[in-house]
């Protein structure tokens, strides 16, 4: 049963035909969490409140239910009012509105995002910083070393993502020390026929290997050059078959083996960092008709499209040093998915504005285009799609130089600071016992 909404946004009837009214409205009463009566924050208000504060994460929330509500004579509820419909609206409905809505976007007509007819999708993990609180940090820990703890609470998110796109299509949120290849099993099963996984080293297991093949996908990814890999044939690319085994003692008997191709490189130019250094990527792709060896560093560097998807969430879309505001977990949680939500909206309009043109998603700027959405949001469209026509046209003409090729060594200028580490003593400092009038003591 589909209820409507109890307030709509007319302004955002442009973009409900990328997060539908209507799927929202049956995600609110399958969870349980549509309005039971009358409120002035209702669920689905709500919802796109949270999806707000992330295409507006420079903004308080007060502020961004402003601008949900423009028309409005009436002062924007109190604060406590959104803590406590974001209490009542829970983490389920953006959850379930993530994974109904954010799917793979690129068609054949879109440049850039498949290699031979295959999908290219990449799997990485990054960690955003959250707001330093005894909840949070239970809830997700922090990072540190021996010597001290870190700075603050951070969440731990695996994004499954399409690379031609930047559209991040699967998530998994954990506490930001859980290890990465325990997470990728529950976004590897969203992988399909017809897709080519990229990863970087750290993702490596046999029993990830074996998954990815399970779905009918196809994997590109990297391993250590120290890894057991023994040629059993060479082919005429210079690139070679092997044998992956779940441990030492099944190499031995020769037991449960997986066949791979194995292709091993370098670079000879002086002038860029690692050069003569020997990397090895791993691939199902059996035959070199396929994939060219020569072509396999080519397409692996595609997965650095992930890493900018990631930038894109973490930098450019919430303009915050601390990303996430929300200072309990269940409030973590909800506002991550948002945040992801609000970058796929975005991606989907740049995406939709590449293929009216011909042009590749990638060569679009996603600063400029959010900038652009964010004029026209506060319009109440008439006909939605006359609407959405000029926003593509518009985002259509934020295009970026031509991007030049990457040469310089991953290091920073600074790593040390001048101050004091923070410790657990200084989290919760005493309260002074006077004013600083009162305080000051004039010394003779």
């Amino acid at each position: 049963m589909l209820l409507p909404t109890d307030d709509p946004l007319p302004f955002l009837q442009g973009l409900y035909q990328l997060i539908p009214e209507e799927r929202l409205a049956f995600i609110l009463h399958r969870t349980g969490r549509h309005s039971r009566r009358r409120r002035r924050l209702p669920a689905p208000s709500v919802a796109w409140l949270v999806v707000a504060m992330g295409l507006f994460a420079d903004l308080s929330i007060p502020q961004v239910w402003r601008r949900l509500h423009p028309s409005a004579d009436e002062p924007e509820p109190a604060e406590s009012a959104f803590t406590q419909a974001r209490r009542r609206l829970g983490v389920a409905p953006l959850r379930q509105l993530f994974e109904r809505c954010a799917r793979p976007m690129a068609t054949h007509q879109t440049v850039g995002a498949f290699y031979r007819g295959w999908r290219l999708m990449g799997l990485d993990s990054t960690v955003l910083d959250l707001p330093d609180t005894p909840a949070n940090d239970r809830a997700f820990g922090r990072p540190g070393t021996g010597r001290a703890p870190g700075a603050g609470p951070q969440v731990r998110l695996l994004a499954l993502c399409e690379l031609g796109t930047h559209a991040i299509c699967g998530l998994n949120l954990k506490p930001c020390r859980r290890n990465e290849q325990r997470m990728a099993p529950a976004l590897l099963d969203l992988l399909e026929p017809g897709m080519l996984l990229l990863w970087d080293r750290g993702f490596f297991s046999y029993d990830l290997v074996r998954r990815v093949r399970a779905t009918g996908a196809h994997l590109l990814a990297r391993v250590q050059t120290g890894l057991t890999l023994a040629p059993l044939r060479r082919l005429a690319d210079n690139s070679y078959l092997a044998k992956l085994y779940p441990s030492a003692e099944a190499r031995r008997q020769d037991r449960g083996g997986l066949w791979v191709r194995v292709i091993e490189y370098t670079h000879d130019d002086p002038h860029r960092p690692g050069c003569g250094v020997r990397h090895r990527l791993i691939t199902d792709l059996l035959r070199p008709a396929d994939l060219p060896a020569a072509e396999a560093p080519l397409v692996y560097h595609e997965r650095w499209e992930e890493e900018l998807a990631l930038d894109e969430v973490k930098t450019h879309l919430s303009g915050r040093e601390v990303p996430v505001r929300s200072k309990k977990p269940a409030g973590v949680v909800q506002e991550v998915y948002g945040l992801v939500l609000a970058h796929y909206i975005v991606r989907r309009v740049m995406h939709d504005a590449a293929v009216t043109g011909s042009a590749d998603p990638d060569r679009l700027s996603f600063s400029d285009s959010l900038r652009v959405l964010h004029c026209h949001l506060p319009e109440a469209p008439q006909r939605p799609a006359a609407w959405y026509g000029r926003l593509l046209r518009e985002v259509r003409r934020q295009e970026l130089r031509p991007r030049r090729e990457r040469w310089y060594p991953r290091v920073i200028k600074r790593k040390m600071a001048n101050w004091g580490k923070k410790r657990p003593e200084h989290r919760r400092p005493p309260r002074p016992t006077k004013s600083f009038r009162e305080a000051v003591v004039i010394l003779i």
